[in-house]
């Protein structure tokens, strides 16, 4: 990871998305907390993830638009209109206005696939192919890292100091990280008119997923899998409640425990994707999840904290595995619309599994359904193991402790060359 961290353009995108992260790690768990606070409400809290999610289905749509720009003033522009959406969190006071925290969460939802797709495609374009694993590592290392320390700082801003605090401070991490990329210098070609015609090309990142066999498998699994670990977002808060009996704002505790492993995680995806391959780590991601779920079935602190762990290394080798494969086997002209379109593919069933959770919590039995998880994520990750192959590990980097800067024209070269290498065919990258 420190080979990538040495180039100066990816260390100033680094610090701004450091901003960002912090900024969401203090925000969404809180969001749900502040729910649960006005409502009392288990499902009525979890419905808070379910409306950030909602949105991804309008992905492809996205992706369409963020094809259209380039990345870099897209990415700024992104996240100052992010700041500006949160300002109605201002207006809320009592349970009757629960509304506006979803209206809140869903529009950070559309705003949240439109910076994932917009990064996707900035990181292409920063970093070489063979150090975009070690890239994506560095970035959900800090993300889960932020897990340490962020939910419990959101937890406490809002006992101490109100719903408020928490938009002043999302707000701030927003604009700031918009104010650090705006440094970035980068050259960027412009789209071409064919690329982006209506409505052709709207579908053009679901038609790349369905074509590439990596990516079909990869998604495949990955949706599968989705459609019922979605249901731990309104589980956590039964399992709190209902077996362990703490208050709400003990999640915070358990999801900062799940940054331990989120660490972890990060900090190892990049050699388990040099040897497993893209999608090996995902099925090892998806699959880990498995064993998280079946221990929080029995309510002890020890086994909690066994899950939750479980739980945290599990994210950081799913989401580097899938966006280094999406980066890896797409072309750089279409990698909005293919981001776009793997979050909607894997989105989709999650919104449904998060929505239905929200529901069935509070008629079953809440060991039930974290058995349901624990068997579908073992499922789903052994579909994804027996199709590892179509993703053989990456060539390690040539020369790791000498990375030209790609401001200069022969590195951008040196970096076109890998990517034509590295092309399959006309269907391919």
């Amino acid at each position: 990871m420190r080979t990538v961290l040495r180039r100066p353009d990816f260390r100033l995108l680094f610090g701004g998305l450091v901003a960002s992260m912090t900024a969401e790690s203090i925000l969404l768990l809180a969001l749900a907390i502040w729910v649960k606070e006005l409502t009392g409400s288990d499902g009525m809290a979890g419905a808070t993830i379910f409306a950030i999610i909602a949105p991804m289905t309008l992905a492809p749509l996205v992706g369409w638009f963020v094809d259209r720009y380039p990345r870099r003033p897209f990415f700024v522009a992104a996240n100052i209109v992010t700041a500006v959406l949160l300002t109605p969190l201002f207006l809320v006071t009592d349970r009757s206005e629960v509304w506006i925290i979803y209206a809140v969460g869903a529009l950070y939802g559309l705003s949240y696939i439109t910076l994932s797709a917009v990064l996707n495609g900035l990181i292409r374009q920063l970093v070489p192919v063979e150090l975009l694993a070690e890239a994506n590592g560095v970035l959900q290392t800090v993300r889960q890292g932020l897990r340490l320390v962020g939910p419990l700082a959101g937890a406490g801003l809002y006992a101490a100091l109100g719903g408020w605090m928490l938009a002043v401070v999302g707000m701030a991490g927003f604009l700031a990280a918009a104010a650090v990329v705006g440094a970035l210098r980068v050259t960027e070609t412009p789209p071409s008119g064919r690329e982006l015609r209506w409505p052709a090309e709207l579908g053009a990142g679901i038609r790349h997923l369905s074509r590439e066999p990596a990516l079909r498998r990869a998604l495949v699994g990955y949706g599968l899998g989705s459609l019922v670990m979605g249901f731990s977002e309104s589980l956590i808060f039964a399992y709190v409640d209902q077996g362990l009996r703490r208050d709400a704002a003990f999640v915070g505790v358990l999801v900062a425990v799940q940054g331990i492993g989120g660490l972890v995680g990060g900090l190892v995806s990049p050699a388990v994707v040099r040897r497993a391959g893209e999608v090996g780590t995902l099925a090892a991601g998806v699959a880990c999840f498995g064993p998280a779920a079946l221990a929080l079935t029995y309510p002890t602190l020890w086994l909690g904290f066994t899950g939750v762990l479980l739980a945290g290394v599990s994210l950081p080798l799913t989401m580097v595995g899938l966006h280094t494969l999406i980066q890896r086997r797409t072309p750089p002209g279409l990698i909005g619309r293919v981001a776009a379109a793997g979050e909607a593919v894997v989105s989709g069933p999650q919104a449904f599994s998060i929505g239905a959770g929200a529901l069935l919590v509070g008629v079953l039995d809440y060991r039930l359904l974290l058995v349901a998880v624990g068997v579908a994520a073992l499922l789903a990750g052994a579909y994804l193991w027996h199709g590892r192959t179509l993703s053989p590990p990456p060539p390690p980097p040539s020369t790791p402790t000498r990375i030209p800067s790609p401001r200069r024209p022969a590195a951008r070269l040196v970096d076109h060359e890998v990517v034509a290498s590295t092309r399959p065919g006309r269907r391919g990258r």
